[in-house]
């Protein structure tokens, strides 16, 4: 069974705290960097278990009163058409998904404001659409060699040129829909604005990782790094901590290699700087919520060999080079684990020799392991998942869940009428099908009432598979690797 290692409800508390002792301490009023992601943080949940994806929008429910949300998103990137690769959508586009979603639980938006700006064309018409919709718009500009002159950055010629961030709250969190969008920037712009209204204010960062108070050895802190070899992200020790403190702690680079122009915008907008140390600035309450080592190492472990596994097949697909492979693997031999510690992957592997066809193996949460080979009518990870749902549920192999004369018309509706070329049911269709067995069969309807227990379970493919079992596989919480290999040798897979 899946162990527990993570205290969600304290995490929640502690972290709310002290969230609102940072506050307090800056004279009641916060500039909070969010990092990650808001919703849906599945990798913290994967590598920290007991951690709910949605932690840190709970935590700012405790905070809702005092906070307001400041969306950033940079032109540069709205000009490139840059997307969010989980989500499909561009930038500009998450940013109305994120005021929706916000909104939707009771968060308040205050406003959008639009980085790098140049006036570009793709932020112009952003700006035009948000001013329509009703939604503040704030625009900031470039700084010539930013961020290698402080002097200049904290002068009128510098942030004095971004236009004010009008907010109404004591707590401002500023996030964005992705990286290098200008959240540190944004922040420190409004400390030099503020004070030159004489408000006083403060500014720190939400990262969850890496956790600064576990060793650079740890799996949690490794996981990070393999999670993030596209930014070229790694964990060090921040020798500005040690030094002042004299007390080991774990930063990543870039924080550790801005922190001292940092220390001088701070001291040309204070006079002074309020950290001795990037770790000083961050917030993070996680590892004093781990409540069993064993159990959050096991699990890290596991996440660095899916994160390697999502490097080979992002390499095939032309999505990345060999150097990002060499340093996945490379975390994995820091962390002294191999694929071979990833039990569907035999599973799956030996399944697919046996019937010589792509194969799914799934492991499910108390150890159980069930194969699902290719047919003429179901796709391997659609033929998986009902045998995991027999599994759990007790029902016989032989046993037909959804009986062949069902699922023969769906595969020629398919090819006949759709135009498809594949007429094996995927996984979604498959659930689908079941679903609409089980309204008058008591097996499958019995096999349906499984599906929350597949929460929690790893599968492995030999081939790359569509999108949509992908998909499917996440919602229902089973973490899915492949092969590095497509079913066909076509160039164009959909």
């Amino acid at each position: 069974m899946l162990k527990i290692g993570f205290d969600n409800e304290k995490y929640l508390k502690m972290q709310s705290e002290h969230i609102l002792e940072r506050i307090n301490g800056f004279g009641g009023k916060l500039y909070l960097e969010f990092g990650g992601k808001l919703f849906d943080d599945y990798h913290a949940a994967r590598v920290l278990p007991g951690f709910a994806p949605d932690s840190k929008i709970r935590m700012l429910m405790k905070l809702k009163d005092q906070a307001e949300i400041v969306i950033v998103v940079s032109a540069i990137a709205m000009e490139a058409n840059k997307m969010r690769a989980d989500l499909g959508i561009t930038y500009d586009m998450d940013a109305l998904r994120l005021i929706d979603a916000f909104s939707e639980i009771g968060l308040y938006v205050g406003s959008v404001v639009i980085t790098h700006y140049t006036a570009q064309p793709a932020a112009d018409a952003f700006i035009k659409k948000l001013n329509n919709l009703g939604v503040k718009v704030f625009r900031h500009y470039p700084i010539p060699g930013y961020p290698s002159n402080p002097k200049l950055i904290a002068s009128e010629e510098g942030y004095g040129k971004n236009e004010y961030i009008e907010t109404e709250r004591s707590l401002v969190v500023v996030t964005a829909p992705g990286p290098g969008s200008g959240k540190m920037a944004t922040c420190l712009s409004q400390l030099y604005h503020d004070n030159k209204r004489g408000i006083k204010s403060g500014y720190a960062k939400f990262e969850t990782f890496p956790i600064w108070n576990l060793s650079l050895s740890h799996p949690v802190n490794i996981a990070y790094e393999a999670a993030t070899v596209d930014l070229g992200d790694v964990n060090m020790i921040d020798p500005f901590h040690l030094e002042a403190y004299g007390e080991t702690t774990v930063n990543y680079n870039r924080d550790v290699e801005i922190f001292p122009v940092l220390k001088l915008i701070f001291e040309e907008i204070y006079g002074e700087c309020p950290y001795k140390s990037p770790t000083d600035m961050g917030v993070n309450m996680a590892g004093r919520c781990i409540t069993d080592d064993a159990a959050v190492r096991n699990a890290a472990n596991s996440e660095i060999i899916r994160r390697y596994y999502s490097t080979l097949c992002k390499k095939r697909k032309g999505e990345t080079d060999s150097e990002e492979v060499y340093k996945t693997e490379l975390c994995m031999n820091r962390a002294g684990i191999n694929t071979s510690d990833r039990q569907a992957v035999a599973a799956a592997l030996s399944k697919a020799e046996e019937t010589e066809a792509p194969a799914v193996a799934i492991e499910l949460p108390d150890g159980r392991i069930v194969t699902g080979k290719t047919s003429e009518l179901l796709g391997s990870s659609a033929a998986a998942l009902l045998n995991a749902l027999k599994e759990l549920a007790g029902i016989r192999d032989r046993i037909h869940l959804i009986p062949p004369v069902v699922i023969e018309p769906l595969c020629r509706l398919k090819t006949e009428s759709l135009g498809g070329h594949n007429p094996r049911l995927h996984a979604d269709e498959i659930l689908i099908a079941l679903a609409l067995s089980a309204a008058t069969n008591t097996i499958a309807s019995l096999a349906m009432e499984q599906l929350p227990k597949l929460r929690g379970s790893e599968a492995h493919s030999t081939v790359i598979v569509s999108n949509v079992d992908s998909v499917t596989y996440r919602k229902l919480g089973i973490n899915m690797t492949t092969e590095p290999e497509y079913q066909t040798k076509k160039l164009f897979h959909r």
